[in-house]
């Protein structure tokens, strides 16, 4: 049996805790006090409804930002908002889902670009969005739900 010598004063040990375990009695670092869960703990995510107003006006701003920013906006709205409520969830999914399908419209005329009709199917989804997108904001600012025309469903409820 090894026994180890007393503490120095000037040992850089002395004083210290065991691995895991805090001083002045506090829990470990993987245990929270009051019972709150450790840090990264995947619980029920506590996010508050919008309000009605800015349900609508997130919803509006989506629907136009897909005219100069295309995908990005419905995006972005859709993962940080479509927990916030219904109206929003629906105007995102919908507008996520047009910018979808626009976008492989985009690439398919850019494949077909070498010849003419490439450039006419190209222009005429950018007339299509900036229409289509317009409507929805329109709707979007009412109140209204809207559904896109001429658009799949890649995402669902």
């Amino acid at each position: 049996m090894t026994d180890m010598p007393p503490s120095q004063p000037n040992d850089p040990r002395a004083g210290q805790q065991p691995f895991g375990q805090q001083p002045n009695g506090q829990p470990p670092y993987s245990q929270q006090p009051n019972g709150q869960p450790p840090y990264g703990h995947q619980g029920q995510p506590s996010v508050p409804p919008m309000r009605p107003e800015d349900e609508k006006l997130w919803a509006t701003l989506i629907h136009l930002g897909g005219i100069l920013f295309w995908i990005v906006p419905a995006l972005v709205g859709y993962l940080v908002l479509k927990d916030r409520g219904p109206f929003i969830r629906e105007h995102t999914r919908a507008a996520l889902n047009f910018q979808i399908t626009m976008a492989i419209v985009l690439v398919a005329s850019g494949l077909l670009s070498v010849i003419v009709i490439g450039a006419i199917t190209g222009f005429a989804a950018g007339v299509v969005i900036v229409i289509f997108s317009i409507i929805a904001a329109v709707a979007a600012n009412r109140g209204q739900y809207y559904k896109y025309p001429l658009t799949f469903e890649f995402i669902k409820n």
